[in-house]
């Protein structure tokens, strides 16, 4: 099972072989009613099948083919769940994920993978980074409102007596690496500054916190690199000064530090209080998104038609899309002639529309926003702001 992510998203979207089958369930995390996973899964495989018959397979191809997928029914599986499960197979590929969001049930087989109910795992409950700072040791975990999970980081130092290690001048002179000036992502740097041998500061244990700080902050730069998720720290407060001195990641969020009880690193524990600092930030982006929507409204910069918003979507150009979940508006769309067919239900190939303009969406780099029918703007399920 692999964290969701905008790379697993472009990862499902790319996957090739037809037909696609999606299927999305809640389920029981622990207990004697676990049972209830193994049972309603059943039921959502039978409604495969009978998708599946609309591809022309035969039945045994049918068997075969879901195999992979049944394989899944084993007492060990049912009794680690989340509250909802993410399933996607097509011929030669599965991947499933344990998500921290009670998903409805549902079957899509179609000629892609069908995504819009996961989508706000990427989008308004997005990510975060946490940063745990201690002389001893340093740990790196990727965050959302959900869930949270460590990071093993290569090429950084985790402890103060392996950054002096990592730098052979640490017992005569201190070089800091030259690192980009206010973010990970631009192009001008500090300059480099060095304590020559004999410095006053030599062996103030300060300096040499701070040496191991800019270490930390030059490694984790291939992992923060293009990133805009928030970073926030955790620790004791002595530690925050120094390590804000030492940071260029542009996002790390301005404020207090996580107290770190005894020493003890308890990612369970952290998650809510970061989640706490972050929320904000993406609650007031959405926010703003929403008016920035009604702003543009009388412009012909937005639309909640869905053929000019699917549209849109395939040429790039959406920047900000909402769009309703555990709806679907089934049908197709022809790029090449932007010919689109609507059905009030599924037909062979028809895929939703509303996943598909949240998909190309997030694809070519725009943001989009899936929420309950009632909080899009203008009661649509669609609404989109162009970005011509």
């Amino acid at each position: 099972m692999s964290l969701l992510s905008i790379d697993e998203l472009k990862g499902l979207v790319e996957q090739a072989e037809q037909p696609c089958v999606s299927l999305y369930m809640p389920t029981v995390r622990a207990g004697s009613e676990t049972m209830q996973n193994g049972i309603r899964f059943k039921n959502l495989v039978r409604q495969a099948e009978t998708q599946l018959e609309n591809y022309e397979m035969r039945s045994t191809e049918i068997q075969d083919f879901l195999q992979p997928m049944r394989d899944l029914d084993i007492e060990e599986f049912w009794q680690n769940q989340d509250e909802g499960l993410a399933i996607f197979l097509a011929p030669g590929f599965l991947k499933y994920y344990k998500v921290p969001i009670a998903l409805n049930e549902l079957v899509v087989v179609s000629d892609r993978f069908h995504l819009k109910p996961i989508m706000p795992l990427l989008t308004g409950d997005g990510k975060f980074f946490l940063l745990t700072l201690s002389e001893k040791e340093i740990h790196f975990f990727e965050g959302t409102r959900y869930s949270i999970r460590e990071i093993q980081l290569e090429d950084v130092p985790t402890n103060l007596d392996e950054a002096l290690q990592y730098d052979p001048t640490a017992k005569t002179g201190q070089f800091r690496i030259s690192t980009p000036k206010g973010g990970t992502s631009n192009s001008m740097v500090h300059a480099g500054s060095f304590h020559g041998q004999g410095s006053p500061d030599q062996d103030e244990p300060q300096m040499e916190i701070g040496q191991f700080f800019h270490a930390v902050d030059a490694g984790l730069h291939k992992y923060l690199v293009g990133q805009r998720a928030p970073l926030v720290l955790a620790g004791v407060d002595r530690l925050l000064p120094s390590y804000k001195e030492a940071n260029t990641y542009a996002n790390l969020v301005d404020s207090e530090i996580i107290p770190i009880k005894d020493g003890v690193v308890d990612a369970q524990d952290l998650h809510p209080k970061a989640w706490a600092l972050v929320e904000p930030f993406y609650t007031q982006q959405k926010q703003a998104a929403i008016e920035h929507y009604h702003e543009m409204s009388n412009t012909g910069k937005t639309s909640t038609q869905l053929e000019e918003a699917v549209s849109a979507a395939y040429y790039g150009r959406v920047d900000q899309l909402f769009v309703a979940v555990d709806v679907q508006q089934w049908g197709k769309f022809d790029p090449q002639n932007s010919e689109m067919q609507l059905h009030p239900d599924p037909q062979p190939g028809d895929e939703d529309l509303l996943n598909a303009a949240a998909v190309q969406t997030i694809l070519n780099g725009g943001m989009v926003y899936a929420l309950p029918p009632d909080a899009v703007p203008d009661a649509a399920r669609v609404a989109a702001i162009f970005r011509y």
